[in-house]
C-alpha cells in the first residue's frame, strides 16, 4: 500500500551503509518522516565486509609487526623447554579466532547503527527497495521476490554501495579463488596467498596476511604498487613489501585464475604460471545500481552503472538523491557519510556546503600507512596548479627513532606566493591520525608559516608535520 500523507517531509532511504544511515539521522535531526530499506544488514559492506573487517585484520597484522620486530627495541620472548633452555617462540595465528573477532565486531558495529537509528525514531524495513514510478518505492523480499509494501517519497535517497568485481576467467568459488567478502570464511591461513591487483584494497590485504607470516605474491599490472598515490609513497610501500619477502610482480596482469584441488593456478599474461593455496581477486568495484529502477525515474548514470551526482549528492532528478560507492564520486566512506548528510541538508533546506572533492582526505592501511589530502605532487608536475613541495624523512625524526620506524616521510604541498597549504602526504605507522592537522590547515587555508606557530610535543611524529613547515617558510619583502 502507499503510505498516507503526513505534514511532515518524508524521506525514503535505500541502503544502510554510511551514506544511507547517515542520510536517515540527519534527516531525523531536522524533523523529517524517514524511512530506511536495507536488505542484507545495517552498515552495509562498510561495516559488515569491507572496511571494519579489514581494519579489524589490518589491527591484528600490526600486532604481530610490533613483537616480530620488538628485538630492536631491546624486548626478547622466550619459552623453556623440557630441560629449562630457553627457545625462541613463532608467531601463531588462530584464524579461527581472528575471523570470530572480525566478524563479532563488525556486527556490534550494526547493532549499534541499528540501535541509534531506532532511537532517533527513523523506520527500518527489511527489504529490497526500487522506484516503480517517480515518488513511489516499491519493498519487496529480494531482487526478484513478492513486494510487500510501498511507499511515496518527498525525497529519495539512493544508498546501495558496489560489489566485487568478477572476471569472468577468475571466477571466485569462496573456498581458495576468492573476493575480498570472502577471505573471512576461511578457516586456516593461506600457505601461499596470491593476490591479484594492487590497488588500495589489494595492497592492504597484501600487506597484512604477509605481516600474519603468510607467503604472498602480489600480481600488478601497473610499474609499482598503489598506481593511484603518491609516487614516492608508493615505493616506500613496495620496498617495504619486498624488503619483508613479498613477491611483487609488476606489469603483468592474471590472464586466467582457476582451481587445480588445493591450489591455485594464475596464469599471467607471458604465459608464467603462479601456484598458490589460496587467490584473492582485488580488481575493484561495481556499482550495486542493476536493479533500483534508475531508468523509470530518468535518473542519469555513467557506462560503468554509477549514478551521476553533483557536490551536494543531487541526481538529475531533482527530488533524488545518491550517496557513496553507487555514485560517481570518491568511494570512500567518510565521503559517502558527507554525502548522505549533504544530501537531506540540501533537500530539506537547511545550511550546506558543496563537497569539494579536492579536500578529501584518504588514507591506505598498509604498514606503514599512506595518508593523503588536498593537492599532489604531480598536479604541481602537470601544471595544474603552481606550488612547491617538500619532503622530510621520517627518519629524521626522533620519535620514529625510538619507536623503531625507519619508513616513511612528511610532504607538504603549499603555494608559492604566501605559502598557503594546499596539500600534504604522511606515510607513517597510524598515518591515518597524523593528517587531521593537515586536513584542517587546508580546509582554514592556513600558511606555512601559521601552521608553523603551532606547538608539537617533543618528541612526535606529529613534529615533523610542523618541522616541515618551518622548511618553507615564506619571507615576505
Amino acid at each position: 500500500m502507499v503510505a498516507g500523507t503526513t505534514e511532515r517531509h518524508r524521506i525514503v532511504v535505500i541502503g544502510g551503509g554510511p551514506g544511507g544511515y547517515e542520510a536517515a539521522i540527519a534527516g531525523a535531526q531536522l524533523g523529517a518522516d524517514v524511512t530506511l530499506i536495507e536488505r542484507t544488514g545495517l552498515g552495509g559492506s562498510a561495516v559488515l565486509t569491507d572496511v571494519v573487517p579489514s581494519k579489524t585484520l589490518i589491527a591484528t597484522a600490526e600486532a604481530a609487526t610490533h613483537v616480530r620486530t620488538a628485538d630492536e627495541l631491546g624486548l626478547q620472548y622466550f619459552v623453556r623447554d623440557d630441560a629449562e633452555n630457553p627457545r625462541r617462540p613463532e608467531i601463531a595465528v588462530n584464524l579461527g579466532k581472528l575471523n570470530q573477532r572480525i566478524l563479532r565486531l563488525a556486527q556490534n558495529q550494526s547493532d549499534d547503527i541499528r540501535l541509534n537509528l531506532k532511537d532517533r525514531g527513523v523506520r527500518l524495513v527489511e527489504g529490497h527497495g526500487r522506484i516503480v514510478v517517480p515518488s513511489i518505492v516499491s519493498i519487496s523480499t529480494g531482487e526478484n521476490g513478492t513486494e510487500f509494501d510501498r511507499i511515496e517519497y518527498d525525497t529519495l535517497v539512493l544508498a546501495t554501495g558496489a560489489s566485487p568485481r568478477e572476471l569472468p576467467t577468475a571466477k571466485p568459488d569462496g573456498e581458495r579463488i576468492l573476493t575480498w567478502k570472502q577471505l573471512y570464511n576461511i578457516d586456516r591461513m593461506p600457505e601461499h596467498l596470491i593476490v591479484v591487483g594492487s590497488g588500495v584494497t589489494g595492497a592492504e590485504f597484501a600487506s597484512a596476511y604477509r605481516s600474519l607470516g603468510v607467503n604472498v605474491t602480489l600480481v600488478s599490472s601497473r610499474d609499482r604498487v598503489l598506481p593511484g598515490e603518491d609516487a614516492d609513497a608508493a615505493d616506500v610501500i613496495e620496498d617495504v613489501f619486498r624488503r619483508n619477502g613479498m613477491q611483487v610482480l609488476s606489469r603483468t596482469r592474471a590472464e586466467t585464475v582457476v582451481r587445480d584441488g588445493d591450489e591455485v593456478v594464475v596464469t599471467l599474461t607471458d604465459g608464467t604460471e603462479v601456484r598458490g593455496s589460496h587467490c584473492l581477486m582485488a580488481v575493484g568495484s561495481i556499482p550495486n545500481t542493476a536493479d533500483l529502477g534508475l531508468e523509470k525515474a530518468g535518473i542519469d548514470t555513467t557506462e560503468s552503472g554509477h549514478i551521476v551526482v553533483n557536490r551536494v549528492a543531487r541526481t538529475s532528478v531533482p527530488n533524488v538523491y545518491a550517496a557513496g560507492d553507487c555514485t560517481n564520486f570518491f568511494p570512500l566512506a567518510s565521503v559517502a557519510s558527507t554525502q548522505g548528510r549533504t544530501a537531506v541538508f540540501h533537500a530539506l533546506g537547511d545550511e550546506v556546503r558543496p563537497i569539494n572533492l579536492r579536500n578529501v582526505a584518504s588514507n591506505v592501511f598498509t604498514y606503514p600507512e599512506i595518508a593523503t589530502v588536498g593537492w599532489q605532487e604531480k598536479d604541481i608536475e602537470e601544471g595544474k596548479r603552481s606550488g612547491r613541495v617538500h619532503k622530510l624523512e621520517l627518519s629524521q625524526n626522533p620519535r620514529a627513532k625510538m619507536q623503531g620506524f625507519r619508513d616513511g616521510f612528511v610532504k607538504l604541498i603549499a603555494g608559492n606566493n604566501l605559502g598557503v597549504i594546499v596539500g600534504g602526504v604522511v606515510v607513517a605507522p597510524r598515518a591515518s591520525e597524523l593528517l587531521l592537522a593537515l586536513s584542517v590547515a587546508i580546509e582554514q587555508r592556513l600558511t606555512v608559516d601559521e601552521f608553523a606557530s603551532s606547538w608539537a610535543v617533543y618528541p612526535s611524529l606529529s613534529g615533523s608535520i610542523v618541522d616541515a613547515a618551518r622548511d618553507m617558510h615564506v619571507h615576505l619583502d
